[in-house]
């Protein structure tokens, strides 16, 4: 019951992370030890599988697939996305500074304890973390596009962001923002549980990941050391996003006047801001960020303990 437990929970941290804009359920995953088997179980789901559920064989298509781990961990995800984005839809818009502020803190803390999970650093490893660095950081810069209901380009939305979303360090809410769709995904629907936007997404993110993960499963076992490395600077590059002092930048038409959605200015971009001064607001800030440092420590210490 413990391991089930610990799983629901890890779920739910992955959850929680993929709600907020910069933030990847695939870190909370590789940082407390579940990406690699839960790659390989998403994985599972093949021909063999598809037999075994065909011919009535229940427990070894359960054995096979490791059902009891995928349930356990997207039960956590699930109950935490439907619990958790209305309060951080709400946090976002009021208090962003607090949340994102928590959560660098948490990804920061990530890029030290997953490097050092890297084996062995030579040239070619070396190379992999600039390079997962320089593409989190080119996304970070790149222009949201306009939002898009159409049911393929839902779709669409769901097999990218999905892939982003086991991707440690690639956010699947941030590329959601970069296609346009995040407030319409992530906060209206699932707050709103409008099936006819939900369900052309959930069927690109199930066939995304699918497809992914075995590719992704077989570039972590040949080459180890070489995909943490990508993965690590992923984490470094993208956390600029979570950066708490911030000012958000709109979208305009040719005209100069704002454009507006649902009586909200659409965000294109943000300028990266120093805070004026140590103001309360940015005392409790630096709080946030040394508490998501000692969450990743704790947990990485009380992993530690367990496994000696």
């Amino acid at each position: 019951m413990n391991k089930y437990l610990t799983l629901f929970l890890k779920g739910i941290g992955m959850g929680a992370a993929n709600v907020v804009p910069g933030v990847s359920g695939g870190t909370i995953a590789l940082i407390t030890g579940i990406f690699e088997p839960l790659i390989d179980a998403i994985k599972s789901f093949n021909l063999k599988a598809a037999q075994l559920l065909l011919s009535g064989k229940i427990k070894a298509f359960a054995q096979h697939i490791s059902l009891d781990f995928l349930l356990a961990v997207f039960l956590g995800v699930a109950v935490s996305i439907l619990t958790l984005a209305r309060l951080f839809g709400y946090l976002l818009v009021y208090q962003p500074v607090y949340i994102y502020a928590t959560f660098f803190g948490l990804i920061l803390a990530s890029v030290y304890y997953v490097g050092k999970t890297i084996e062995k650093w030579n040239f070619p490893v070396i190379l992999a973390f600039i390079l997962g660095t320089a593409i989190a950081v080119i996304l970070t810069f790149l222009k949201p596009a306009s939002e898009n209901s159409s049911l393929i380009y839902l779709f669409i939305c769901g097999i990218v962001a999905t892939c982003s979303m086991i991707l440690p360090g690639l956010s699947g809410s941030f590329v959601l923002i970069l296609m346009g769709n995040y407030q319409l995904v992530m906060i209206d629907a699932v707050n709103d549980l409008n099936i006819k936007i939900l369900l052309p997404v959930i069927v690109g993110a199930v066939i995304g990941l699918l497809l992914f993960s075995n590719l992704l499963s077989w570039v972590f076992k040949h080459y180890k050391n070489q995909t943490i490395a990508v993965l690590t600077g992923f984490i470094l590059g993208s956390i600029g996003v979570l950066w708490p002092w911030k000012e958000e930048q709109y979208v305009t038409s040719d005209t100069g006047a704002f454009v507006m959605k649902d009586g909200d200015k659409v965000v294109e971009g943000y300028q990266w801001l120093m805070p004026d001064g140590f103001s309360n607001e940015v005392i409790l800030a630096i709080a946030l960020m040394l508490l998501g440092i000692f969450i990743i420590w704790g947990t990485e210490y009380l992993a530690s303990r367990k496994t000696n």
